[in-house]
């Protein structure tokens, strides 16, 4: 299963590039032509550095990633079936984890240093998405154990860690208004606007990658009901990716008060 899809993975990957390329492109119009603009030069050409980037990072680090979560696996009483039931079972559990690991990665200042990255931007687009903490790699194995843990297979993990993140792509939006009934079942623009919004009431809230249900269960789930201002707490601002990647780190290690977003 998982080997059908990593021969057809080249024309995935080329095909999702050119569709999240127009969709930026039709949002960044959109939005102007709404006269609410959500892009800026600077702050897209610092996304897309970070993006570059990172990708570099991942691949660097993919194989501590798949080594470490392989050496975990071999310490399950049991392993999931490799098929569609294992990966559906795969895919849930890994949601799960993603909602904790999220949240841990709000409240404790030394994981926080890893995210702050993602909400340090004031604006809130598709490109969003992709400023991610270059170094996030180094811990993910340890946050995503559990899984393989209790039996799934790391390939599983991976792979609905990779459908996860391109799911999230679209919930970085100030365009798309509310979903009605999907509202607090899975995760969407307007419960996502109100994750990266750092007024008084949204702080710490919606964490769920996918599915929103995690936050309704352990009582995380705010609607939208004020328009977001985006950001982090503090004065921090800045256009340079080595800078916005190593900032939270610097404040870590001086003991500066945790910013919050």
């Amino acid at each position: 299963m998982f080997s059908e899809i990593a021969k057809s993975s080249p024309a995935i990957l080329i095909s999702i590039v050119v569709l999240y390329f127009l969709a930026i492109v039709l949002d960044w119009i959109w939005s102007e032509v709404r006269h609410r603009p959500a892009y800026s030069v600077k702050d897209v050409a610092a996304n897309a550095v970070i993006l570059i980037t990172g990708l570099l990072s991942r691949f660097l680090f993919a194989g501590w990633v798949v080594l470490c979560l392989t050496w975990f696996s071999t310490f399950a009483p049991f392993h999931f079936p490799e098929n569609a039931l294992g990966f559906f079972l795969s895919f849930l559990l890994s949601d799960f984890l993603y909602y904790w690991q999220h949240r841990l990665k709000h409240i404790h200042p030394f994981f926080w240093a890893f995210h702050v990255v993602h909400h340090s931007s004031k604006q809130l687009n598709f490109t969003t998405g992709f400023r991610l903490s270059w170094f996030d790699p180094l811990i993910k194995p340890f946050l995503y154990a559990p899984a393989v843990l209790i039996g799934a297979h790391p390939s599983a993990i991976l792979a609905s860690l990779v459908l996860n993140l391109l799911f999230q792509f679209w919930v970085h939006n100030t365009n798309i208004g509310k979903l009605g009934f999907l509202e607090g079942i899975i995760n969407t623009p307007s419960a996502h606007r109100v994750h990266h919004g750092r007024n008084k009431n949204y702080l710490d809230r919606n964490f769920g990658g996918v599915l929103l249900i995690w936050d309704r269960i352990f009582g995380t789930y705010v609607r939208e009901r004020e328009e977001p201002e985006f950001g982090i707490t503090g004065d921090f601002e800045s256009y340079n990716p080595l800078r916005i990647q190593l900032h939270g780190f610097a404040d870590f290690f001086r003991g500066k008060k945790k910013t919050r977003g």
